[in-house]
Parts: C-alpha cells; sequence; structure tokens
C-alpha cells in the first residue's frame, strides 16, 4: 500500500466526535449518516469537506458510499444507539427497534466489504444483547473478518472520565489487537496518570443561566458555557454535597422521598465532580443534577455544556449547530470521545497498512 489516505464511512455518526478521532489518526471520512437532524447538522458543521445523509442507515444502500470512496472503503465506523443494552435501563426490550439496528453493521458490511471494521457500543451489547452481537460476529467471521472485541475504559487512554466501551475490531483476512492503553490511575508501569476535571475545565470562567444567554442572543455567543437554573432545593443540595460524594452521602432530608429512609438504590445522582479524578460518565442529562453526579467541583451549579463537551475531549470550540439544550446534551452525551475513537482509529490505521505490506 502507498501511503494515500485511507478513507472512512461512518453510521451512526452522531455529532462528529468519532469523526474527529478518525480525522486525527489519519482517515478520510467520505460519508457519514446520521438521522437525527439536530446531530447530522452539527456533524456537517464541523466537518464541511464529509457527505452527510441525514436518513435511516436502513435506507442507505452499499453502493451509494462505495460511489463516494471511489469504489471501496478502508474502514466501516459505527457507534449503534446503545440505549436499549445500557446498565441504565430496567431490563432489556428485545421488541425495541433500536436494538436491531446494529444487524445494518453487518448489511453494510456485506455490500461494502471495508477492509477493516471499528464499532463501538456499551459493555452491555455483550450481555443484555448477546444474541444480537454474536449473529454479528458470526456474519462478519463468515465473511471472511478476523474479529477482536474487549470492554476497554477510556480513562485509560487520556480521557478524563471513567466510562467503559465495548470495541470491535475486525480485520478482513487479518487480526486487529486491541489498542495498548497509555494512562492508569497511578501511572505504574511507565503510563500516564489518568486526566482529572481539572486538567479538562479548571480553565474555565463562571457559566451563563441558558435563559439569559438566549435572551441575549443565544448559547453559541458564550460557547455553550451555559447551565440550567437550579431550584433552590438544588442549591441546598450543593452546598451539603462534598466533591466526589453521591447522592446518598446528603443528609435525608435532601434526598427526594424515594431516596430518604435508608434507600441504596441508584446513589450517583445529587453530587459533585472531584477536581483531581477523571468525572463520572458524561451522559445527555449531564447538565442535569438528578441524573447523575454533575454537579462543578465547587461552584454551586451543574457542570455547563461547554464543560461537557471538554469532559468528551470534544476540541474548545467545536460548535453546536442547535438553538435546543436538550438536543446539544444528547450531541455532547452520546458521543464517543473524541480522544479515545483518535486511539482505536490509530490502531486500525496501523493494522491495516501493516496488513498491506
Amino acid at each position: 500500500m502507498t501511503n494515500r489516505q485511507l478513507t472512512a464511512v461512518e453510521i451512526f455518526a452522531g455529532g462528529g466526535g468519532l469523526a474527529v478521532g478518525l480525522e486525527r489518526a489519519g482517515f478520510r471520512a467520505v460519508a457519514a449518516i446520521e438521522v437525527e437532524r439536530h446531530a447530522a447538522a452539527t456533524f456537517k458543521a464541523n466537518h464541511p469537506e464529509v457527505q452527510v445523509f441525514r436518513q435511516d442507515v436502513r435506507e442507505i444502500s452499499g453502493s451509494a458510499l462505495l460511489a463516494l470512496g471511489g469504489g471501496s472503503i478502508d474502514v466501516l465506523a459505527a457507534c449503534p444507539p446503545c440505549q436499549g443494552f445500557s446498565s441504565l435501563t430496567s431490563k432489556y426490550r428485545r421488541d425495541d427497534p433500536r436494538n436491531l439496528l446494529v444487524s445494518e453493521v453487518a448489511r453494510l458490511t456485506e455490500e461494502i466489504r471495508p477492509t477493516a471494521i471499528m464499532i463501538e457500543n456499551v459493555p452491555g451489547l455483550a450481555k443484555k444483547g448477546r444474541p444480537l452481537f454474536d449473529d454479528l460476529l458470526k456474519r462478519l467471521e463468515t465473511l471472511g473478518y478476523i474479529c477482536t472485541w474487549g470492554i476497554l475504559q477510556v480513562a485509560d487512554f487520556g480521557v478524563p472520565q471513567m466510562r467503559k466501551r465495548l470495541v470491535l475490531l475486525a480485520g478482513r483476512g487479518f487480526k486487529i489487537e486491541m489498542p495498548v492503553p497509555t494512562h492508569s490511575k497511578d501511572g505504574a508501569d511507565g503510563k500516564l496518570c489518568w486526566r482529572t476535571v481539572r486538567d479538562a475545565i479548571g480553565h474555565m470562567s463562571e457559566a451563563v443561566p441558558f435563559v439569559e444567554a438566549v435572551q441575549k442572543g443565544g448559547a453559541h455567543l458564550v460557547d455553550w458555557h451555559v447551565v440550567r437554573k437550579l431550584s433552590n432545593q438544588n442549591i441546598e443540595r450543593l452546598r451539603h454535597a462534598k466533591a466526589g460524594a453521591n447522592g446518598i452521602d446528603l443528609p435525608d432530608r435532601l434526598r427526594p422521598p424515594c431516596h430518604q429512609g435508608g434507600y441504596r438504590g441508584f446513589s450517583n445522582v445529587y453530587g459533585r465532580m472531584s477536581w483531581d479524578e477523571p468525572s463520572p460518565t458524561i451522559t445527555a442529562g449531564c447538565t442535569t443534577l438528578s441524573k447523575g453526579r454533575f454537579g462543578h467541583p465547587d461552584q454551586l451549579r451543574t457542570i455547563s455544556l461547554r464543560e461537557a463537551a471538554l469532559l468528551q475531549t470534544f476540541p474548545e470550540g467545536y460548535h453546536f449547530e442547535t438553538d435546543a439544550f436538550e438536543r446539544a446534551c444528547e450531541i455532547v452525551g452520546n458521543a464517543l470521545p473524541c480522544d479515545f475513537a483518535e486511539a482505536i482509529a490509530t490502531r486500525v490505521n496501523v493494522a491495516i497498512r501493516q496488513a498491506s505490506a
């Protein structure tokens, strides 16, 4: 293989977190498929050179994607919707149509025959979604792909966040090993120490309430460094919350009624992040105190949308093409952290070149 730039197609592309990683790793994305309009618009605003299809992936043919790649595609990258397999869901719903979208990866692989495949999902895909996952593996192996998969911690790859992800890598006739961690909790074995909340957002100034930003022209004018206005009760909860602690450590009177009286269930809510640790997993609820430990380490507010994006390792200034706060939070929370995507994509790039040498 010459030193030509390798091509990529993304499906379930979201707002472009994976695209940032692919680009940094040396790939040229020729097409991206994303059905949600705010996410698709955000992808296009930040990656104008990529052909974006705002369509259901089930409506896209492999031949259309091959045409954009000049007849071949080096890597098919996919982050299928994962809510149906998440540990945050109460049960696995086999009738959830999002779950079946995993099979679209196999269909497009059959039609495109890319050199390599790169898939990311929640660990629950190999548990709650095991029948679908096994079917995917079987179909890829039948096509001649050698599959490798594992559960990786994004903090081990320089992301200032605790977030476990299932990664599946497959080469057509060759094996792609998992990337080697570059970071660890204590920096042992020559690795770097995990990056922390302070590393990512310690430089940020006071955030602007979203309603005030809208009155002055929009959240984009303050680079989406915006927060929700908290109720007096939530402000009081933050006054008592200790950095790094969970909601069950609050005085009983400050907990929601359903969390009082010795409740020991889901506890990672109404708490503050710690400056000197990675953040908890950033989700679509990342600016809502009741949806996770999203309180700012020392200010009486949650983290802002921009701070959440930085914890997801989006570049500073990455544009969110929407006026809706909820949609912006979904784009950020549903993204694959850019630095993690880069680590995986770099490994795939090297493996493709080695296999064709």
